[in-house]
């Protein structure tokens, strides 16, 4: 018997039919993937099992009784929790890490009028020490790193007695190491009796953690079945509705002269005295496991922070990068780890987004004309099938594969010639991100240079014309195309024991 079920579920958004008779189960002590491409609907499905949306028809049970879910707090009270990717959201980053813990319990009318902090804080560490965190439950979360956030979220939850726990993308922002601690909760959780959702986009997770996997396509359950029955070109079928042979499309672009030159670049001991090239028309990829100083490195180039040594020239002209305005000068261009935050204006249409950068030539005596920018955002829209209802839409409503189209699609008319992209694939679903190869192998058609920066071996490996290996802030290897395997790149970027000379 099922400990959730949710049956002929359906949801519309201004006439716009968002779910189908869509129906979900999850047995205690199991972890069940779902799965679907953006817009598939496994977000607005969980949304309205954790209480965020109400459906429009359809029942939820939960250990054979009806639930009706209004808001988060309906859920919470009935036992189903989220763990986000983004936990700040979820966390107050100027309370400790104890008050964390216990915040909803505390927010109870029992609880309001009298707390026994001594008791509170010997509690909080004795779930962290089962979760194996050790931070002083006196720290503020706004000092823990996103993996210690994540586990105080999850310390929540258990102080709650979750009976169902949604797990949104946990593994996103994490390490290797910090993953493997992860999935070993997870299965204590499990075995606990919980049954856990798990959502990713990286489908060898959904096999090394998960019972069962369901498929979602354009709202509707497509595929539900143990994951031991099936394989990842199963699941990509069942997400797209097609095969994806061609994974990684590479096109066969002639590679010109040296376009972006590095020659000692530092920061501190992060970025360690780095050498590298970037040819037009070639993509160079930078792997490095988190915290190998990748994003610190696109950071520089980008003129966000500012270099203790070395120089950066393009085409062979020095730039002297002491802000974004001079890079975007110099001709170069960043798309963001964090897209949300540092690549996009959430609160803004996708329209703005498009011309901000350009505003210079989308006006004329000061004054921005209004068709000229309608004109190029639908020219961007096009070139790179960005699905949104219209340019007015806001940006943040959009799926994340979108948003990416966003953040690359408004340095388009510019005149940058390199693109530094950090980790571009984060958070993006399978179709989406081969739409995003596509487009990176465009711009190098086009005689750019393309940076790519990523912790995703088997994307170098799909894309590169060269790899470089990044560990502790250096250069430590580097490998043509056809040269490395996942297993070399690993060692070097873990090891880093064998430096360019």
């Amino acid at each position: 018997m099922s400990l959730l079920e949710m049956t002929g579920i359906g949801k519309s958004f201004s006439g716009v039919r968002a779910l189908h008779d869509a129906g979900f189960t999850v047995r205690a002590g199991e972890i069940h993937a779902l799965l679907g491409a953006n817009g598939a609907g496994k977000s607005t499905l969980m949304k309205i099992l954790s209480g965020a949306y109400e459906a429009d028809e359809g029942t939820i049970r939960l250990e054979g009784r009806d639930l009706i879910l209004r808001s988060p707090a309906d859920a919470k009270a009935a036992g189903i929790h989220c763990v986000y990717q983004e936990v700040d959201t979820s966390l107050v980053a100027q309370l400790s890490v104890a008050e964390n813990i216990f915040l909803d319990r505390m927010m109870t009318a029992r609880q309001r009028a009298w707390v026994k902090w001594r008791d509170l804080y010997s509690e909080a560490e004795k779930l962290l020490a089962e979760l194996g965190l050790d931070v002083p439950v006196r720290k503020k979360v706004a000092d823990l790193t996103l993996a210690e956030k994540q586990l105080v979220l999850i310390a929540r939850v258990m102080v709650e007695e979750a009976k169902v726990v949604i797990f949104d993308e946990p593994t996103a922002p994490l390490s290797l190491e910090e993953t493997d601690q992860l999935f070993r909760i997870m299965d204590k959780l499990k075995k606990s009796g919980i049954g856990l959702v798990f959502i990713s986009h990286r489908l060898h997770e959904v096999f090394q953690i998960c019972d069962r996997a369901t498929v979602m396509r354009d709202g509707r359950m497509i595929v539900s079945e143990p994951t031991a029955g099936l394989d990842t070109s199963d699941i990509i079928h069942a997400m797209l509705g097609r095969s994806l042979d061609d994974e990684y499309p590479k096109q066969d672009v002639p590679i010109g002269e040296v376009l972006l030159s590095v020659k000692g670049l530092s920061q501190g001991n992060r970025v360690r005295s780095v050498d590298l090239d970037v040819r037009r028309g070639e993509i160079v990829a930078v792997v490095g496991l988190v915290g190998a100083g990748k994003t610190e490195l696109s950071r520089l180039l980008f003129g966000v922070d500012e270099a203790d040594g070395g120089t950066v020239a393009v085409a062979s002209r020095n730039a002297d990068l002491r802000a974004p305005a001079d890079a975007v000068n110099s001709g170069i261009v960043l798309v963001p780890e964090e897209r949300r935050k540092e690549g996009i204006l959430v609160k803004e249409s996708v329209l703005h987004n498009l011309s901000l950068p350009i505003l210079g030539k989308l006006s004329r005596w000061g004054v921005l004309s209004g068709r000229q920018e309608k004109d190029n955002a639908a020219g961007v829209i096009e070139r790179l099938g960005i699905k949104t209802p219209s340019a007015s839409q806001l940006t943040g409503f959009l799926s994340g594969g979108n948003q990416q189209k966003v953040a690359i699609g408004k340095w388009l008319n510019t005149a940058a010639e390199v693109f530094v992209l950090d980790e571009p694939t984060k958070g993006v679903d399978i179709g989406a991100k081969r739409d995003i190869f596509l487009i990176i192998g465009e711009l190098a058609a086009q005689g750019k240079g393309i940076l790519y920066l990523t912790c995703e071996f088997a994307e170098a490996l799909g894309l590169a014309d060269r790899i470089l290996v990044m560990c502790d802030g250096r250069i430590v290897k580097q490998f043509l195309r056809g040269e490395a395997t996942q297993e070399n790149l690993l060692y070097y970027a873990s090891a880093g024991q064998e430096e360019l000379a």
